[in-house]
């Protein structure tokens, strides 16, 4: 399916896997707008993005503020025309054992992974239900589907949004709305590198590179297809 002249928001997008999409789908003709808290960051982002020849757009604000995001969805959709694809992407990972880590801390992961993408995407469905169509894709993480030591927070957060997602998908398919549940393995980003996850050696280690164009591509597929979840592992790490 051709995606070119599509509008989407990247959620997270200003730097990392999500500015790894963002410029993925700019190069397939995509107009993309992008979020975050950090004005520079999505500032540079837009830059690139319209050097490939398409519109862009960015808002500052918090994921887990459900009056902000949905301020700054209705603006960036305003600005790009419409809205036919959300990226999910927005999350943090604080790592700590059950006994040590704070609940404050604890309490935010969830509040940032989870909420964040049930607000993005309350925030996101009118204008795809408007259009009659569109893709979701909210990216969990394997570790939602097993969690571990010392992440309990980040795990539980993943595993709720999965679950959401497989309930947004029941609910939204009916009118042709595809949401994607993707739970990639560990990705040399700055939050997976900065945590201890992994050294991100490139050549043994998935690059935000590698997700973006593993989204490009489901995206890219015959809108009777929906690929409902999925995840993706480096090879031989």
């Amino acid at each position: 399916m051709n995606i070119n002249g599509k509008n989407a928001i990247v959620t997270g997008g200003g730097r990392g896997l999500g500015k790894a999409v963002a410029l993925a789908l700019a190069n397939e003709g995509v107009n993309v707008a992008v979020t975050g808290r950090n004005a520079d960051n999505l500032k540079s982002t837009v830059e690139e993005i319209k050097a490939l020849g398409v519109n862009s757009a960015y808002a500052v604000f918090s994921i887990d503020n459900e009056s902000e995001v949905k301020t700054g969805i209705e603006s960036l959709a305003k600005q790009l025309g419409s809205v036919d694809i959300l990226i999910n992407n927005a999350g943090i990972g604080d790592f700590g054992s059950i006994e040590d880590m704070p609940s404050e801390t604890w309490e935010q992961v969830i509040r940032t992974n989870l909420f964040g993408v049930y607000y993005a995407a309350k925030a996101v469905y009118p204008f795809l239900k408007a259009n009659g169509e569109g893709d979701i894709v909210n990216v969990a993480s394997t570790a939602g589907l097993k969690g571990g030591p010392n992440m309990s927070a980040y795990a539980a957060s993943k595993a709720a949004v999965v679950s959401l997602s497989q309930s947004m998908m029941a609910e939204w398919r009916k009118q042709n709305i595809r949401v994607i549940t993707l739970t990639p393995s560990t990705i040399a980003s700055d939050m997976s590198i900065q945590g201890g996850l992994t050294d991100g050696n490139p050549d043994k280690v998935l690059q935000p590179e590698d997700f973006a164009e593993w989204v490009r591509d489901i995206l890219k597929m015959n809108r009777r297809a929906l690929i409902a979840n999925g995840s993706i592992f480096s090879t031989n790490p």
